[in-house]
């Protein structure tokens, strides 16, 4: 799945006219509205049928991806990813050059900025770009839910406006 590189990005969200955080209900009722519109069945025959067809494509694009929730999980952090690479990063480290700290519920990540506040990274915010924070002792590891072997996510500090690439490859562990 390869995301457009285009500087305005024409994403399966605005094919389908839906938010990035709508439910499975949503895009689903968006996608059929989307459909019955631009079916090339309900279309007259015109020189805008082409336009229709495409149209048409498009939509059953973006609901292939956003209609399966496993592909939407990759196709966002796909998504992030691509919003994030446009940002100037002041380092790269790994899993593994992080500091771990588990709460109840949560476990969190740290690396401390230059500045002396953090940049952190929890296992909820994890979960939500598609990869599962494994604990097994002291070590703590990711497993990938149908993502790529190797990703990225850029982390702000808390403080300042510097800004790191935490590389995440789902083999690597802290």
């Amino acid at each position: 799945m390869q995301l457009a590189c285009n500087s305005i990005r024409q994403t399966h969200y605005n094919v389908l006219n839906v938010k990035e955080d709508a439910t499975q209900e949503e895009i689903r009722a968006c996608y059929k509205s989307a459909l019955l519109i631009s079916h090339p069945d309900k279309q007259h025959k015109t020189s805008q049928t082409t336009n229709s067809e495409s149209r048409f494509l498009e939509i059953q694009s973006a609901w292939e991806i956003l209609g399966n929730v496993e592909s939407r999980a990759v196709y966002d952090m796909e998504l992030r990813v691509s919003r994030q690479d446009e940002s100037v990063v002041a380092d790269e480290i790994e899993l593994e050059d992080l500091m771990v700290e588990t709460g109840d519920d949560v476990v969190e990540l740290f690396y401390q900025c230059r500045c002396g506040d953090y940049f952190s990274l929890d296992s909820f915010e994890l979960e939500e770009m598609g990869f599962e924070l494994l604990m097994e002792g002291d070590k703590v590891s990711l497993q990938a839910n149908g993502a790529a072997d190797m990703a990225s996510v850029v982390l702000p500090c808390g403080s300042c406006s510097l800004k790191i690439r935490l590389r995440i490859s789902k083999d690597k562990g802290v």
